[in-house]
């Protein structure tokens, strides 16, 4: 697995030069190492080499990964559509859930955490464009979604997340990374005090940076092509 350390090792300099290019400091910028798809090994192999939050996509998945790792001080992360039926599991095993994006499902993750863990934290998902197939609050719900989930117990929102149209145009992927920024200025001047922005992934990072990002979700950059099979 020295292919991850070294991978690992390039992607951070490519966000301290990206964050030189911006004037940004890279310590603000976290990396969440998208795991879906790649066994317990690989995910072992990165928190030896200093990482430690990883990004999953599908729930038994996780479970199974998270059952393999349990000695492991790893910071999980769900990142992919949330079913209500599976809300139970995610509140209580995941640190964090960056795909809320209704009420419904907030109120489940809130009824589902347990007593005595730390309160969940959120981002909620914008559907910046229509595209079919991928899920996200629209721009015009969100101040009032937003306001809702804040009044639910056990949990603490966090901010938003987005993924943007693909795009190999920089210009074109900092337009919607911009627009998601600008979401939550909107929402922090009301009061809310939002202070991460999961945007940016492994082919559109330096654009995500120049925009604000503070959380990067990068899965091929880390680990290399998915399996396949995979999806």
């Amino acid at each position: 697995m020295d292919y991850v350390t070294q991978n690992l090792l390039k992607i951070r300099q490519r966000i301290e030069q990206a964050c030189i290019v911006c004037g940004r400091d890279s310590a603000d910028i976290e990396l969440l190492a998208v795991s879906k798809k790649h066994p317990a090994t690989a995910i072992g192999a990165a928190f030896q080499a200093g990482q430690t939050a990883f990004g999953e996509n599908f729930l038994q998945e996780a479970l199974s990964k998270q059952t393999d790792l349990v000695d492991l001080d790893i910071h999980w992360h769900f990142i992919g559509h949330i079913q209500s039926n599976k809300t139970a599991e995610i509140a209580a095993c995941f640190h964090w859930v960056h795909s809320v994006d209704r009420l419904k499902v907030a109120k489940k993750l809130s009824a589902h955490r347990r007593p005595g863990q730390a309160d969940l934290n959120l981002c909620i998902q914008v559907v910046l464009a229509e595209e079919d197939g991928k899920s996200g609050v629209q721009a015009a719900r969100l101040a009032d979604l937003a306001g809702e989930i804040v009044e639910l117990p056990r949990l603490r929102l966090r901010g938003l997340m987005c993924i943007p149209p693909p795009s190999d145009d920089p210009s074109r992927q900092q337009l919607w990374f911009a627009k998601l920024a600008s979401l939550q200025n909107e929402l922090n001047r009301s009061g809310l005090g939002l202070d991460t922005l999961s945007m940016g992934m492994s082919n559109d990072l330096e654009a995500a940076i120049a925009e604000g990002s503070t959380m990067l979700r990068l899965g091929t950059a880390v680990f290399g092509p998915r399996p396949s099979g995979g999806g």
